[in-house]
């Protein structure tokens, strides 16, 4: 064989080599990441925690190997607390950055914006904050198109309640309320947290005398907080996460003689004390744990590291968000793949005992087909009181750290 004979055989034969090696399947493409994409309000109060926590859980699996080898990579994509940006980010997360599964906002309406695309793009999509009843409701009503979207967080349904059944304990039986009045922001997930207030506060013994629906652009609550006074309540029962600070500054300012309990999602951030320049001060409010609470053996431990990285506390959506990440690894782990049908299916058998709670989601059968199971032995979230500057957990009485206090105004209202 010539030189050049030689050279030319050699050429060819390590071309083949390096195409052979490139088709059959080996360690490199075992060792490919998986990416998550996190699609958030990352400048909002509540949204702010969603890509922290989850970042700070895939640190947490990748020390420890990952999955199989294969690491974790969070890609995070800023909503700006918008619908259409969300679509947008969804697209760019599947399309162009490829990622397997997303974890996306606290805010309904992008949830049931995103959900056409998750169906239409076919990849998993969890929810760590959104409440509204109709994102299971769709799953049930069209499973074949929907089984994409899960509901990580409570529904309207179940967290109305959960509030129900933490007032039951701390409000009607020690306090001795008799009457509520209900406040709500006018958004999609407040009109079935309303429906599920009327029918539970009357089972606790709080009659509704007045139930109000405000616009989450109202600056002045004067005139609302006039007119629920005028209907002699023992407390307000609320339902804010967009309207801002002004209700709980102007209740604080005002001198409400009315304790305030209920869902405010920005009291659930250790932010909101400075937020509100201390006027939160006596809000009770329902969130899935606050510092010091042990819901479980995880809770703390994941508090204390949050703490550490991002100076705070993280938001109810956060605690989620840091659960979401190690069962959509679990899950993945169990199906031994990332490919989105495998991967419905082995969420739909997700069995994650996390920082919130244990994590089951409802069957097909169920129609909120894919939400978090509530109750006693999954998550049942619990009440705190801002007292002080701190987040106090009042129930359940297990996990409790103090007692509700009332507020001065409430006070000199009683005597």
């Amino acid at each position: 064989m010539s030189n050049a004979a030689g050279r030319r055989f050699f050429l060819n034969s390590t071309a083949l080599a390096v195409i052979a090696a490139l088709a059959v399947p080996g360690p490199a493409q075992a060792a490919d990441p998986i990416k998550i994409g996190v699609i958030a309000e990352a400048q909002a109060v509540v949204g702010a925690s969603i890509p922290q926590a989850a970042q700070l859980a895939a640190d947490e699996i990748n020390a420890k190997g990952g999955v199989d080898g294969r690491m974790i990579q969070v890609v995070t994509y800023d909503d700006k607390s918008s619908a259409a940006d969300a679509v947008r980010a969804f697209q760019r997360a599947v399309s162009e950055d490829k990622v397997q599964v997303v974890i996306a906002s606290y805010i309904s309406e992008v949830v049931l914006a995103l959900m056409p695309w998750a169906a239409r793009l076919k990849t998993p999509m969890i929810t760590p904050g959104a409440a509204s009843n109709e994102i299971s409701l769709a799953v049930h009503k069209d499973y074949a198109r929907n089984k994409y979207t899960f509901h990580g967080y409570l529904t309207s349904a179940a967290l109305a309640q959960s509030i129900c059944d933490g007032s039951k304990a701390v409000l009607t039986d020690l306090l001795k309320a008799k009457t509520a009045a209900i406040m709500s922001e006018d958004a999609a997930w407040t009109r079935p947290l309303d429906v599920g207030y009327e029918e539970c506060l009357p089972k606790i013994g709080l009659k509704v005398v007045e139930h109000i629906r405000f616009s989450p652009d109202t600056g002045d609550f004067t005139p609302i907080y006039n007119k629920i006074e005028a209907a002699k309540p023992d407390l307000i029962v609320t339902g804010i996460s967009h309207v801002g600070v002004q209700p709980t500054v102007q209740w604080k300012n005002q001198q409400v003689p009315l304790a305030m309990t209920g869902m405010n999602s920005q009291a659930t951030a250790s932010t909101f004390w400075n937020d509100t320049n201390g006027g939160t001060d006596g809000v009770i409010f329902q969130s899935l744990a606050v510092p010091g609470a042990a819901m479980t053996d995880k809770t703390v431990p994941f508090g204390e590291a949050f703490k550490k990285r991002f100076n705070g506390a993280p938001s109810y959506a956060g605690y989620m968000a840091y659960d979401q990440v190690y069962y959509i690894a679990d899950a993945i782990k169990r199906a031994g793949s990332s490919e989105a049908d495998k991967l419905v299916d082995a969420l739909e058998k997700t069995d994650w005992t996390g920082v919130a709670g244990r994590t089951q989601f409802q069957g097909k059968d169920d129609p909120f087909t894919h939400s978090i199971k509530y109750g006693e032995g999954y998550v049942t979230g619990l009440l705190a009181q801002w007292q002080g500057g701190k987040q106090v957990a009042i129930w359940p009485s297990k996990i409790a750290s103090g007692q509700v206090i009332l507020p001065a105004a409430v006070k000199a209202a009683a005597r």
